[in-house]
């Protein structure tokens, strides 16, 4: 055993080495490719990619059952997305809980060669000659044009299929220098031939430029990524930013921006819908955006491991820009943790669990979660085992910035009136009685939150609200229907009223 060990540490010692020595040479030869003068700002545009290459790889996952067994999997081998997600369901009861797990890690510092970086290296520069691009500095250029990949994708040449794709396009602007609005003519090219598919969340493995041109479809990763490759190709200043998960809502999201030179940023959604003209469809707890170059200041600079932090958390290569988006505020925390646990989480309520989109150091059994989308309910936690574990009350952050503990009182009793298990809009009979949400016939349960979920009770909908009497009043609460997808809403009880979080 301890041969094993000890055998397994030397491979990976030798593989970094191997590594370590591809990447140093690579980088030489590509350093002095650049040995005139005139190309001091490529030299230093080659060393910005190499001092930022630490954890930037393709990544390929497979689908496998408890046991690690990989199963076969296609999604373009159904032809919806509900007949997926059906399948889906049938082969868990085959084969038990199936999840998507790493199969293969590729690290660029392994894999770049010199031709690839200079191609890439010289194609940016010819970017930045473009009337809208002059203007952004070296630093900018460096963050928003020069890196060669958007997330986890493979390597490719991808700059030579845009770089002349649009110049009659550009020729016809109103304004040569405006760099929004040769982004829509970008973004309307790729959204005649680009989409969206939701089968695509059961493939995690990023696509490359190859695979959406065969494929013509993808998730939101995919879509900015293909933006960011069509945006940059031509020296636009595009970003890929994201929400780990909406704060009143399930799932998350990712779309792009376009980052001026005096730093306005202005969303869109890539293959979608043009800067100006989009609108994110939740409420935002947390933004953070994609970046090439390593940030120190982040979790994973913290720790031994990084491979065992909160997914959204793990990253090196990421910037909190939550003020570019929301109104914002920190938020101090009480944190109840053992005296060895130096992190705490911030979470928000998404599809049925309490989920992480920040963390803090402790100090003093507190921690501090720095700008925190306002109007949002949070729960502090401890990330024990790959679960969040509650290490604090939920509280309620207002847009003054007044914090609100959700503390159910077992002495304060009272009726709850439920007409929906998520935000609707209210409709009324004619006679002024408000109408229901609830469906006929269907069994639903309430639960309050204190350290987890509680039972309150359970009862079957008629044509009527459902009536909870007795219920511990002043807490956070939970309606679901029993075995539904967990997709339903928290709320607070409020003068009568079902208010949402």
């Amino acid at each position: 055993m301890r041969l094993g060990i000890f055998s397994a540490v030397l491979l990976v010692f030798v593989a970094n080495a191997i590594a370590g020595d591809l990447a140093w040479f690579t980088r030489q030869k590509a350093v002095a490719h650049y040995k005139g003068p005139e190309d001091s700002l490529k030299r230093k545009a080659v060393e910005f990619l190499f001092d930022n290459m630490e954890g930037h790889s393709y990544v390929t996952y497979d689908l496998v059952d408890s046991t690690g067994m990989v199963i076969a999997f296609d999604v373009l081998s159904f032809e919806t997305y509900d007949a997926l997600t059906s399948i889906f369901s049938e082969m868990e009861k085959q084969h038990g809980v199936l999840d998507f797990k790493k199969r293969e890690e590729m690290f660029d510092s392994f894999a770049i060669t010199p031709d690839f970086v200079i191609s890439h290296v010289d194609a940016a520069f010819a970017a930045w000659e473009r009337p809208w691009a002059r203007h952004l500095s070296f630093e900018q250029f460096c963050e928003f044009i020069l890196p060669y990949r958007g997330s986890n994708e493979p390597l490719e040449l991808w700059r030579e299929f845009f770089d002349t794709r649009y110049d009659s396009a550009f020729a016809k602007m109103q304004n040569p220098s405006d760099p929004v609005e040769a982004a829509r003519i970008v973004n309307q090219d790729l959204i005649s031939w680009f989409h969206f598919d939701p089968r695509f969340y059961y493939h995690p493995t990023d696509q490359g430029l190859a695979d959406m041109q065969a494929t013509k479809l993808g998730r939101c990763e995919d879509m900015t990524n293909l933006t960011i490759y069509a945006m940059r190709a031509n020296g636009l200043a595009v970003t890929s930013d994201y929400t780990p998960y909406w704060a009143n809502s399930g799932n998350n999201h990712a779309w792009n921006a376009i980052v001026t030179a005096n730093g306005e940023v202005v969303p869109f959604m890539g293959a979608e819908a043009n800067p100006g003209e989009y609108q994110l469809a939740n409420k935002l707890a947390k933004v953070y955006r994609k970046t090439f170059s390593l940030h120190r200041e982040n979790l994973a600079f913290q720790v031994d491991d990084p491979d065992k932090l909160p997914r959204y958390l793990a990253s090196k290569s990421y910037v909190d820009v939550t003020k570019d988006y929301t109104a914002s505020r920190a938020l101090a925390l009480k944190v109840d943790a053992p005296d060895s646990v130096q992190f705490a989480y911030l979470c928000v309520f998404n599809s049925g669990e309490w989920k992480p989109i920040e963390w803090g150091r402790i100090v003093n059994d507190s921690a501090t979660f720095r700008d925190m989308g306002v109007d949002v309910a949070y729960l502090p936690g401890l990330y024990v085992d790959e679960k969040i574990l509650p290490a604090g009350d939920a509280v309620l952050l207002s847009k003054e910035g007044i914090v609100t503990p959700l503390l159910a009182d077992s002495l304060e009793r009272i009726t709850l009136r439920l007409n929906s298990t998520t935000r609707v809009k209210q409709d009324f009979s004619t006679d002024g009685i408000a109408k229901t949400n609830l469906e006929a016939g269907t069994s639903y349960e309430l639960f309050y939150w204190e350290g987890g979920g509680k039972k309150i009770g359970e009862q079957v909908a008629v044509d009527a609200p459902l009536e909870f009497a007795a219920a511990p009043g002043g807490g956070l609460y939970w309606l679901t229907a029993k075995d539904s997808d967990k997709e339903e809403r928290i709320f607070t009880y409020e003068n009568g009223t079902q208010v949402w979080w």
